[in-house]
């Protein structure tokens, strides 16, 4: 018989043992299955025993750190990450996002402020559109990309693998259900999070932007996510479906 009602399960990677102690017991306090590591290894050890609902990753770690872990990760799952920073690292920030995390937090920080980041995360990645079914198409080809919606793996025309964050992926498949038509910023922050308000409501055109990157769509002259003035945005390509 299946089991009703799981608790979430929140893997946390963090060299600091102080720090993995207090988060692991505080979110234990909040109904979360919660597993603690201090490193790279420990980490993919625990990936063998069981798949987590979500990823708390320092970048500060010995060995392998944050980035380059969250870059493997990213390359074999989907599995969303809450990037740590040290206060002020900029840089780390805007990297581990590149990289295909789905936020961040700066230390220090509370373990409240985390538990929100969590939820939030959870909630962003479980809220697919309404208008598409998620298993309908398992690939979609386009303009000599190719997106698999099963693995959320995105093959460049030259067949390298470009990692994608929940929310890019989210983005971009919304734009492969609607080719050729001009959604507005409105109807795209609505097929993102739906109800849910999230840090992206005001900030669709950075993600737009960070996609067309993620593209090689030359801002300036896009060929593939194209801006209609006054209007929003198309999907200037077609789109091959491959269940």
């Amino acid at each position: 018989m299946a089991i009703m009602n799981a608790p979430d399960h929140v893997l946390i990677v963090d060299d600091d043992k102080e720090i993995r102690g207090l988060l692991q017991e505080y979110l234990q306090k909040q109904a979360y299955r919660v597993t603690a590591v201090a490193d790279g290894k420990a980490l993919r050890a625990a990936l063998v025993t069981a798949q987590p609902d979500l990823i708390v990753l320092d970048v500060m770690l010995p060995g392998e750190d944050g980035l380059q872990l969250c870059r493997d990760l990213r390359t074999r799952s989907n599995v969303p990450i809450i990037m740590l920073t040290a206060l002020g690292e900029e840089t780390d920030r805007i990297v581990g996002l590149e990289m295909g995390a789905d936020d961040y937090l700066a230390k220090p920080f509370s373990p409240r402020e985390l538990l929100a980041r969590i939820r939030s995360v959870l909630r962003r990645s479980r809220s697919l559109p309404d208008n598409f079914e998620p298993d309908a198409v398992k690939s979609c080809r386009f303009a000599g990309w190719w997106l698999d919606a099963a693995t959320r793996n995105l093959t460049a025309p030259d067949g390298v693998v470009v990692p994608l964050s929940g929310t890019e992926f989210k983005l971009l498949r919304i734009f492969l259900a609607h080719p050729n038509r001009v959604l507005t910023r409105d109807q795209l922050i609505e097929l993102m999070i739906s109800r849910d308000a999230g840090p992206f409501d005001r900030a669709i055109d950075v993600q737009i932007s960070r996609l067309r990157q993620r593209l090689g769509d030359d801002a300036r002259e896009p060929r593939i996510i194209k801006t209609v003035r006054g209007e929003g945005y198309v999907l200037a390509t077609p789109v091959v479906e491959e269940s």
